[in-house]
């Protein structure tokens, strides 16, 4: 805030408010700035928000983006600041105390990074005119540049933050401390309070300091102390290199003197947002290697022609280019973007890559080319092709340098070597891609690589079972354990019963008793040859067949007991497990079920041989309902006959009704109790019914939820 005399007792007051594009859940600037002028001493001691000298609403006058900076060298990222603009004019009648003109407002970003909770701390923007100043009818200096909105991190920072003074007076400049200002509260009653979000209007002098995160950030090092912040007292330059991301609340103050008096002090509140910049142009190359100071080093052995790869970036801002080389004495230059040079001989060769040559904005990548003597990695071989055993590697890699100094194996399968001639043992046949990498004495590299076709037959045929007595059927994974041996190989097994097999490792199945010799041949991809016959290898004992019918085929609750009769054949031993618990070893018995339900039953039988077999079969014992009615009664009290009821057997059934209807469909008697019967009254209490043919009807359910009608007639004889 700034104000100019105009005579008169007349001041124009402006107010320049800044806030963050880009900032989400921030306010905007206030459509009316509420201001407040009070007439005090410094601490103002009975001035209050309510009786300031004057109050007034000023309008927004105008908004208009900041202009971002310019670094020559930099491409900051995209950073947006608007600043909004209030004016008006006031009248103050000369007095022996200060005017203060205020303004406030909460809150400020909540990525502020050098402040305590800065959601929740506001600012106050304020000039004093200092009775001196109205003596003199002074008018205060103004800033001539904002700050940059944007600072690129570890670039030098150079800003003119000088003020003009339409009075001429002498001005000071330092880094001093911003204002607190307003709150966090929003609520409709506090709102516009002095601890309100919009004190309305400003409240009175003095004004807090706002809190910084010290000793790390202090007002003089807003920054931290390795940004190294000044200011020149004397000319308001405004330096120091940035080198930590963020975003820092900063003031400048600047006071006036007159004759040596001070007589206005001027404080420009505003954040600094330090952000990581690219640079317009960076000369880099595709190199071998790249050393800690970014020289650039390309290693060729036995090649003298080099094609350098461009990989400089900022294209669009590179304008020229040119490529030096020292190459015997001379300086050679090549201005193609990704040039070809043919360097006389072995050796090393300094050049560099120099973008947009003699402009500010240019970028150097260093250069050093070492041209090595040339050398062939090469080897040989020798082993036995048919039988499994070592091989033998013989190095015959030539180098030009005069000096091998490492060599590196890869067998194919896993296997390494760090020896010059090894001798390897392959575990497992195959072709396999072996690689010599050689290194010389400069520490450069050729790879030769070769197949071997390693297939040899097994020395020994090994096989699992050794051997075999079993019951027939007999199902036999014959495992072949001979090493070395794969897919590839030609495997024919010949089992002794006219069967046969081309697996390596297949199952079998003799269903014949007897005793079998197996033979094994084996031919490798390269024509080896080897067999064995395994004499009398597997015995074949005979089995009985087990088999069982029984009687009768349902059995029931009412017929629980189940003859069994032995069908099996080559038994001579029998076991029955009827499935309650309970067993036999006659061969055809007879068992008692206690209860109904579903059985598993198992038959084993035992021939002489010991060979077992078994037989299951599954019974059910189900549960029987048998029910019967009468078709006449005497229901004359005389002990005979008295009662219409039903009998049989209802074990485990639900869900009984009997009905009893006349002739004309009147229902005369109900029960759901199957042991209740009819005694020939009306529900059993009425007047007896007269003689005649009644209908009768029961339903009920079976004890597995199977459903029973009976419909029939019941004669009442009187």
């Amino acid at each position: 805030m700034t104000y100019e005399c105009l005579g008169g007792d007349q001041y124009q007051i402006t107010l320049r408010v800044y806030r963050d594009c880009n900032c989400t859940d921030c306010a905007d600037f206030d459509g009316v700035a509420n201001i407040a002028v009070y007439n005090c001493s410094g601490n103002c001691v009975g001035e209050s928000q309510s009786n300031p000298v004057q109050q007034i609403d000023v309008p927004l006058l105008d908004v208009q983006n900041v202009t971002e900076p310019d670094y020559p060298c930099l491409v900051p990222p995209d950073v947006c600041v608007q600043e909004g603009i209030y004016q008006f004019n006031l009248t103050l009648p000369e007095s022996p105390e200060s005017y203060f003109i205020a303004y406030q407002r909460c809150c400020r970003n909540i990525t502020v990074s050098n402040l305590i909770a800065p959601g929740d701390t506001g600012a106050t923007y304020f000039v004093e005119i200092t009775p001196e100043a109205q003596q003199g009818c002074n008018s205060s200096p103004v800033f001539n540049e904002f700050p940059p909105i944007v600072i690129c991190a570890g670039a030098p920072l150079e800003f003119d933050h000088s003020a003009t003074d339409l009075d001429g007076d002498q001005l000071v400049y330092s880094l001093c401390a911003s204002h607190d200002g307003g709150g966090n509260l929003l609520s409709s009653g506090l709102y516009e309070t002095c601890d309100g979000a919009r004190p309305n209007p400003a409240c009175p002098p003095p004004y807090d300091n706002i809190n910084f995160f010290s000793p790390t950030y202090t007002p003089t090092q807003p920054m931290g102390a390795d940004a190294n912040l000044s200011i020149d007292p004397n000319t308001g330059l405004l330096t120091g290199t940035p080198n930590n991301l963020g975003q820092y609340i900063v003031a400048v103050c600047v006071e006036e003197y007159r004759n040596g008096v001070l007589i206005s002090r001027t404080t420009r509140d505003f954040q600094f947002n330090v952000a990581s910049c690219d640079p317009t142009v960076v000369a880099q190359v595709d190199a071998t290697t790249v050393t800690p100071d970014l020289e650039y080093v390309i290693t060729s052995c036995g090649e003298n022609t080099i094609a350098f790869g461009n990989e400089s970036f900022q294209q669009a801002n590179i304008d020229t280019y040119e490529w030096r080389f020292m190459i015997e004495g001379q300086q050679t230059s090549f201005n193609d973007w990704e040039p070809t040079v043919s360097f006389p001989d072995t050796g090393v060769y300094y050049g560099n890559l120099i973008l947009n040559p003699g402009t500010i904005c240019g970028d150097t990548a260093d250069i050093r080319v070492q041209i090595y003597p040339d050398l062939t990695a090469d080897f040989d071989f020798e082993y036995d092709t048919c039988v499994a055993g070592e091989t033998v590697f013989e190095d015959l890699s030539i180098a030009e340098s005069g000096e091998i100094t490492a060599w590196s194996w890869d067998f194919g399968d896993g296997g390494a070597s760090e020896m010059q001639d090894p001798i390897y043992t392959y575990a497992q046949p195959g072709s396999f891609p072996v690689a010599l990498t050689i290194t010389d004495i400069n520490g450069c590299q050729d790879t030769r690589e070769r197949i071997i076709d390693y297939f040899p037959v097994p020395e020994v045929i090994v096989i699992a079972p050794s051997e075999f007595n079993g019951c027939a059927p007999a199902s036999i994974f014959f495992d072949n354990l001979s090493t070395p041996i794969s897919e590839a190989y030609d495997i024919t097994w010949e089992f002794g019963d006219g069967g046969s097999s081309g697996a390596i490792s297949p199952t079998y199945t003799y269903n014949a008793p007897g005793t079998y010799t197996v033979a094994i041949d084996i031919v490798s991809p390269l024509g080896c040859q080897t067999d064995t016959t395994f004499g009398n290898l597997i015995t074949v004992r005979p089995s009985p067949e087990a088999g069982f019918t029984y009687m009768p085929e349902q059995p029931s609750n009412i017929v629980p007991t189940v003859t069994f009769t032995d069908a099996s054949s080559g038994a001579i031993r029998w076991f029955y497990d009827f499935g309650d618990g309970r067993s036999s070893t006659m061969p055809s018995p007879a068992h008692t079920y206690r209860d109904t339900g579903v059985y598993e039953v198992l038959q084993i039988v035992t021939h002489p041989s010991g060979c077992l077999d078994t037989a299951v079969q599954v019974l059910d014992v189900v549960p029987e309902v048998r029910y019967f009615l009468p078709n006449a009664f005497t229901p004359n009290s005389d002990g005979l006959n008295d009662e219409y009821r039903g009998t049989g057997v209802l074990e485990g059934a639900s869900g009984f009704q009997l009905l009893i209807f006349n002739r004309w469909g009147e229902q005369v008697f109900e029960t759901d109790d199957p042991l209740e019967g009819w005694n020939g009254q009306k529900n059993n209490m009425g007047d007896p019914v007269p003689a005649g043919v009644y209908m009768v009807l029961v339903k009920f359910r079976g004890p597995r939820g199977e459903p029973y009608e009976y419909q029939s007639t019941a004669t009442v004889v009187r």
